[in-house]
């Protein structure tokens, strides 16, 4: 009994944290109606979406609660039309801070900023078409902005710019993870994270 409501509670953790994770990442999203903003989301979306991925880590302390929630962004993302790019990123990045996690026991402090890097890779899949399927997107882009949206757009995306977005969405997770843990130091201390 008490077995079935750990699990109904830790999913309730996921869905609360998923849905407060996905809203800031949704409103930061409405920058990127101006193109220039939109190689910056890779900055915006980890810092930001640090503070709740950092409490939500102060609830986890069992593998694959941070995997369900990498793969619900890459469903979300696909449902809203980012397409199916994030499913992969989602998986991939959710289990690797989940390990990174459980490396730490889930309560070691240095680790989860790690995770809080390590996760936010995931939102590298929302670029992944302007590298992987360039003129498809190319084309899509200008019937869904037009096509001076699309030429800004693109240009901000040359092949050497695949690396960066994975190395700034990395750094910026962890800044995140910095300023989750300071503003929310005393929920640290109640989880017993050190």
């Amino acid at each position: 009994m008490n077995s079935s409501k750990s699990q109904a509670k830790d999913l309730v953790n996921i869905g609360i944290y998923s849905s407060i994770y996905l809203v800031i990442t949704m409103l930061l999203s409405f920058l990127s109606l101006i193109p220039v903003f939109h190689p910056l989301l890779a900055i915006l979306c980890p810092i930001v979406g640090g503070v709740p991925f950092m409490l939500f880590l102060t609830k986890t302390r069992k593998f694959g609660m941070i995997t369900i929630m990498g793969i619900i962004m890459g469903i979300v993302m696909l449902l809203t039309g980012m397409g199916y790019f994030c499913l992969f990123t989602g998986l991939v990045f959710g289990l690797l801070a989940d390990i990174v996690a459980k490396s730490g026991n889930y309560v070691s402090a240095k680790k989860s900023i790690l995770t809080s890097g390590v996760f936010s890779i995931w939102y590298v899949g929302n670029y992944l078409a302007a590298f992987i399927i360039r003129q498809s997107h190319y084309d899509h882009i200008i019937k869904s902005f037009g096509q001076e949206y699309a030429d800004a757009y693109m240009s901000f995306y040359p092949n050497w710019m695949l690396p960066v977005l994975f190395a700034v969405c990395f750094i910026s997770g962890i800044i995140g993870g910095f300023l989750g843990k300071a503003l929310l130091k005393k929920h640290f201390k109640k989880a017993g994270i050190a």
